[in-house]
């Protein structure tokens, strides 16, 4: 590695609801050396959690800045994280906070926007003019790039598609409204799915797990094996992630929908289903051009990736300031 690209190295830190993922990234987006912990769930265990996992990057890699990528609402000026259904902050100044005990730059974006932008400049949706990353996680999030910029909407929040209600009155939300798209479609809504029809079969669940211990990891793993209830699940999930995609299409006419998160890892299983939805359900499909459907480059390390180019920016941005 040159001299230029070891000043330029960052830290990318994914922040979500179900593990913190931190890691040293390189100009090209390579993945240097990572960590991971899982998600505490008090502010205050969350932001020395973030302080321990950067220092233990910076006793290797001279990093020059972090980027935060956060499963929740941030304001316009990213200085906020406002709300996280499945976190701890509220109206939280975190990069401030975090860039004061680091005493280096700290930048944030929403976590999803952050994987989209990864996917735009280095991954599956480069050079597309309308881009829509879909990460299906714990929850759903998505991320719009349009013309190279990312779209936050008039309060910094859009595009929330994971909120949208598809099930009136449906399965009760950590958001606070009930039906909302991911509790139909993500890792948790595929446990969830998964478990019920173990239950409804009559089946003893996997490896004699009980039910808390039931993940969409377990599902998938299951599925792959052949379980005919997990398969099911599976089939489930494509399904809705079909009718979500149609929806989205319909409204933004993205040329690439990007699918990635951590269950995208099983997409075998459930992405010829999802495809074959959004062909029926979206508007004039039969007289329109459809997206294109892709699994993102970067799989579930791109809102990491994404948040090392977002600090990476910023150390340009500042640099320029002082030239």
């Amino acid at each position: 590695m040159s001299g230029n690209e070891s000043a330029e190295l960052t830290v990318g830190i994914d922040i979500g609801g179900t593990s913190v993922r931190a890691a040293v990234v390189d100009t090209e987006g390579q993945v240097l050396t990572a960590v991971r912990a899982p998600t505490p769930r008090t502010t205050q265990a969350t932001e020395e959690l973030l302080v321990d996992l950067v220092q233990q990057l910076r006793a290797s890699h001279p990093v020059q800045a972090v980027g935060l990528a956060v499963a929740g609402f941030i304001s316009t000026d990213r200085e906020r994280v406002m709300f996280a259904p499945h976190l701890a902050w509220r109206d939280a100044k975190v990069p401030a906070l975090l860039s004061e005990r680091l005493s280096l730059p700290v930048v944030m974006d929403h976590d999803v926007n952050s994987a989209a932008l990864a996917e735009y400049r280095l991954g599956a949706a480069k050079g597309s003019p309308v881009a829509l990353v879909i990460a299906l996680g714990t929850g759903i999030g998505a991320g719009l790039v349009v013309n190279g910029e990312i779209y936050r909407g008039g309060h910094g929040v859009a595009p929330e598609l994971g909120h949208l209600m598809v099930v009136p009155d449906g399965r009760a939300c950590p958001c606070g409204k009930r039906g909302c798209w991911e509790r139909y479609c993500s890792g948790t809504a595929l446990a969830a799915t998964g478990l019920h029809l173990w239950r409804q079969a009559g089946r003893r669940l996997p490896d004699n797990l009980n039910d808390r211990e039931i993940t969409g990891t377990v599902v998938a793993k299951a599925a792959g094996d052949g379980d005919p209830e997990a398969l099911a699940a599976m089939d489930e999930l494509g399904r809705w992630l079909g009718v979500g995609m149609a929806m989205a299409a319909d409204v933004l006419d993205p040329d690439v929908i990007v699918i990635g998160g951590g269950v995208s890892g099983a997409a075998p299983l459930f992405l010829p289903q999802a495809q074959r939805v959004l062909q029926r359900q979206i508007t004039g499909g039969r007289y329109r051009p459809l997206p294109r459907v892709a699994l993102a480059r970067f799989g579930d390390s791109a809102a990491v990736i994404g948040g090392a180019l977002h600090a990476r920016d910023a150390v340009r941005e500042l640099a320029a300031d002082r030239g």
